[in-house]
């Protein structure tokens, strides 16, 4: 009650933070006179003078009428654009880190100017985030002109670039990419062994185009980087061939093998499908008989399982993935886009491979990973653009700490939004939209379809063809014609099915788009300029009568053939329409059949409306129904950011982890001499083995000397005679016994070094540094991983899983640092110096020695065997034949290590049995 009265008084936190900004609007357009007086020369001369002013101190706030002003003169110059007040209005609200809620047609690309130039200025670069490859490379090229015309450099980054491309790319003052590449290149960067491999120059200012697509529908998508890791496609494939003989349950506690939980995204076998599932695996052999699937040792066999059946009952075929050629390539569930070498993690993705028989490709280890949550929380300053924002507003608020800001239309919207449609069944859903298409293409009136799946969109394409009705798709197979079918999306009669939003970041113009025919013009050089201006008038012409008649007509007409999870999925798809003033209209046809009134609606409501015997093909429109679709898809948001948020508390233990890990990866790739590190690092190594062998606090006879020079030369060959020292030295104790070795590990070192040269050995101490700290962190990703699937088991414990996850991972990370330390010692210690003569004649000795183990098999006498032909030998007599011919010995499974025992059975250790010569 207070809160509205407040409001009423003073106006809400938006109203004032528009009145503000129109404060500023008339500075800049109070600048406008002057600046169109400017030579095309003066105007560019006017970035190298704000350049100054910012590095005399100035800040930006001080000069940001200025620059907008110069960016708006530009624009009208280079593009013939004249940025709107309500663009300039969208243009501040992005330069103070908010989110600026712009509706579709409002010209978001063009706002982007203004504070990437002002933040430009600093030199320390400017990253403007999109959300694919084609919109990077157009806005750098279309709004490009307006900053190289003021004289700053614009590059674009995508994927498969070369890398001097690149670093160019990210020098520049301002940097066109997608979300993706941006992250992926974060994390090479901190993959690198040399600064000149680096991309990034820091993060500093972003601007996030569908900023709500980004940070919300793709959070839970974390970027991984990853190799190889053990190969187990024979596995899948075995797997597989036994999912189809495990029975899902039609009821959650009903008969069957498995569970399929559409509203977590889940299965869940039965004790039941555990049984049955043992059954088939000790008939396939790969199960022991008597064994169970919950056994430590089967653990692979059950995460196998749970994968092959996630993939048959979760995972379907042109909606969450299509096959092209020998691959399985994965759909996004927002955008419908094809996500091109993007892959599931947890084998998933081997295991839909398997299903449908296409070939597998090994399972593959972390090498690095983020959430887009994190990476972009990286950012010293972030702001965002979208038409779909507000719903999500506390999200943005919580997660990011953005405050979204409600841009007000430049001219006021006309689109009529009509009631939703609810059918009892999809086919009769399927009819009513066939007669509305039919209904707006006799009139002329363009429609866009919108769908939610690429099967969906098949459907309703063939349906469409029956009846005669000419039509264009978009979905994840169309991919690179995207931008061409959207342009055209606006013609009178055009009728296009588009999967999802695809189709974000171009807009649909009524009567068409002329710009790709007017750009062929001016560039054929068969026509003179007279030509070329009498042909793009023809062109203009006839574009604007075709945009009267599909005004006349209504405008775009959208047609939503199902409600999505998010209402914000739902507005952008409305907002397609209607666009800077122009009619428009919309409306969704749902049936009881569609998987979100399925899952959320609920059984009571269907009952309700099959009770009131509405005949075959009317429609239900009542408030009962509008409030619990509502409520469903509140349901799912609360749900879904729920994730979002968990998803976040988990990772923020990891990103914490992270960012010591990669900012000591950064200092030593900085910094020209590690060696004082090294020191540093060795000494602690040091003092703790000692620790270990001679307690603190301890009285002598508690000391283990003779295993603490065990261990320094068998872990460090050093030699050190610390009983020696005790012997000579009783004023010795743990402190100064740790001092002496340290002191001699120290000087034993120098020497062995000291006919280096000082640039080559820090190169070498850096990257014996890297690969540790490298290798360690992959394990510790995959440590982590493990610890955080089965986490969730600590609650029975009656204990707080988060918290166990934060405890454990703390001691991973511990022991890591720890374990990295005493390898990167160990390692140092144990190196031999040569000369280049002594490697290359240990080469050739090497080389004339594995030539001479080729000829030659190697066996172990049976030992009563080899008993008889030592007492042969003393006694002078011939030896017994052997029983059998001996065999080589060859290896037939995995390879074996140094300190393995030798797979001959001897007892011994592989490199002192079969090993010394293999």
């Amino acid at each position: 009650m207070l809160a509205n009265v407040l409001k009423a008084i003073f106006g809400s936190r938006n109203d004032r933070l528009l009145k503000q900004y129109r404060k500023t609007v008339e500075s800049i357009n109070a600048l406008e006179p002057a600046m169109e007086k400017l030579s095309d020369e003066a105007l560019a001369a006017k970035t190298p003078e704000l350049k100054a002013r910012v590095a005399a101190g100035t800040p930006l706030e001080e000069i940001l009428p200025e620059a907008f002003a110069v960016v708006r003169e530009a624009g009208k110059r280079v593009l013939g654009m004249r940025h709107f007040d309500v663009q300039l209005v969208g243009g501040l609200a992005l330069h103070q880190g908010k989110i600026a809620e712009m509706r579709t047609g409002e010209g978001k690309t063009l706002v982007a100017t203004l504070p990437s130039y002002l933040n430009a200025l600093t030199g320390k670069g400017v990253h403007v985030v999109t959300v694919n490859d084609y919109l990077a490379r157009r806005d750098a090229e279309w709004m490009g002109r307006v900053h190289r015309f003021l004289g700053l450099t614009v590059g674009v980054v995508v994927p498969q670039m070369d890398p001097a491309e690149k670093q160019a790319a990210y020098k520049a003052d301002i940097t066109y990419g997608t979300n993706n590449e941006f992250g992926f290149d974060y994390l090479r960067d901190n993959m690198a062994t040399q600064v000149e491999e680096r991309f990034q120059r820091g993060l500093n200012y972003a601007i996030v185009d569908e900023v709500d697509s980004i940070l919300i529908d793709e959070a839970r998508t974390p970027l991984i980087i990853s190799g190889q890791a053990e190969d187990s496609t024979d596995l899948y494939r075995r797997i597989n061939a036994l999912i189809p003989s495990l029975v899902k349950q039609e009821e959650e506690k009903g008969p069957g093998d498995y569970w399929v939980d559409l509203k977590q995204h889940n299965v869940t076998l039965s004790e039941e499908g555990h049984e049955h599932a043992e059954d088939l695996m000790v008939k396939a052999g790969l199960l022991p008989a008597g064994a169970s699937l919950y056994d430590p040792a089967n653990i692979m066999l059950m995460h196998h399982l749970y994968a092959g059946v996630r993939a048959h009952a979760l995972y379907h075929r042109d909606q969450h993935y299509v096959v092209q050629g020998d691959e399985v390539v994965i759909v996004d569930e927002f955008t419908g886009r094809m996500m091109q070498g993007r892959r599931w993690s947890d084998g998933l993705h081997q295991a839909v491979e398997a299903k449908e028989g296409v070939a597998i490709k090994n399972e593959s280890q972390t090498l690095a990973s983020i959430t887009f949550q994190n990476y972009f929380r990286l950012y010293a300053k972030l702001s965002g653009m979208t038409g779909t924002a507000d719903t999500e507003a506390f999200e943005f608020s919580h997660i990011y700490n953005l405050e979204t800001v409600l841009i007000p239309t430049h001219r006021p919207m006309v689109r009529k939004d009509s009631n939703d449609q609810v059918f009892i069944t999809a086919k009769e859903k399927y009819q009513a939209i066939l007669n509305e298409v039919k209904a707006c293409h006799e009139k002329g009136q363009p429609v866009l379809l919108g769908t939610t799946s690429i099967e969906n969109s098949e459907l309703i394409s063939s349906m469409l063809s029956k009846e005669g009705l000419p039509h264009q798709v978009l979905n994840a197979k169309q991919h690179a014609r995207e931008a061409e079918i959207v342009t055209q999306a606006g013609r009178p009669r055009m009728v296009t099915i588009a999967t999802n939003m695809a189709g974000r970041g171009t807009d649909i113009v009524l009567g068409g788009n002329p710009d790709p025919e007017i750009q062929r013009i001016k560039a054929d050089e068969s026509l003179d300029a007279s030509g070329k201006e009498r042909r793009i008038a023809e062109v203009r012409e006839a574009w604007q009568k075709l945009h009267n008649e599909v005004v006349a007509a209504g405008g775009l007409h959208i047609i939503g053939s199902e409600r999505h999870e998010s209402r914000r999925i739902d507005n952008q798809l409305r907002g397609r329409a209607a666009r800077q003033g122009d009619p428009g209209s919309s409306r969704f046809f749902l049936s009881f059949e569609d998987p979100l009134l399925k899952i959320f609606a609920g059984e009571r409501l269907q009952a309700v409306m099959r009770s009131l015997k509405i005949p075959e093909g009317e429609a239900i429109e009542a408030k009962m129904v509008t409030r619990s679709i509502e409520n469903a898809q509140r349901k799912v948001e609360a749900r879904n950011f729920d994730i979002r948020k968990q998803l976040l508390e988990y990772d923020d233990v990891a990103n914490d982890q992270r960012k010591v890990i990669y900012s000591q990866r950064n200092e030593l790739l900085e910094t020209s001499d590690i060696t004082p590190t090294i020191a540093a690092i060795r000494s602690d190594v040091l003092a703790g083995i000692v620790r270990e062998y001679v307690p603190p606090e301890s009285v002598e006879e508690q000391w283990d000397l003779p295993g603490l020079e065990r261990r320094l030369e068998a872990d460090f060959f050093m030699a050190a005679p610390v009983k020696s020292w005790v012997e000579k030295d009783e004023s010795l104790d743990a402190e100064k016994i740790a001092g002496r070795v340290i002191e001699q590990a120290a000087a034993e070192y120098e020497a062995k070094f000291a006919p280096i040269e000082k640039e080559v050995l820090h190169q070498y101490e850096r990257s014996v540094m890297l690969q540790s700290i490298d290798s360690h962190w992959r394990e510790h990703l995959s440590a982590l991983d493990y610890l955080r699937q089965g986490i969730h088991l600590r609650g029975y414990a009656q204990k707080q899983p988060k918290q166990e996850y934060k405890r454990e991972a703390f001691e991973l990370f511990s022991a890591m640092l720890d374990s990295i330390k005493r390898q990167v010692t160990q390692h140092l210690m144990a190196v031999q110096i040569r000369s280049q003569a002594e490697v290359e004649e240990a080469e050739r000795r090497a080389e004339e020695a594995a030539q001479a183990v080729r000829n030659v098999q190697y066996h172990h006498a049976d030992p009563d065997e080899a008993l008889a032909q030592a007492a042969a030998e003393e006694a002078g007599e011939p030896a017994p034949a052997p029983a059998e011919p001996a065999q080589p010995f060859v290896r037939a499974g995995q390879k074996v290590g140094r300190n393995d025992p030798c797979p001959c059975g001897s007892g011994r250790k592989y490199k002192n049995c079969h090993g010394k010569l293999a």
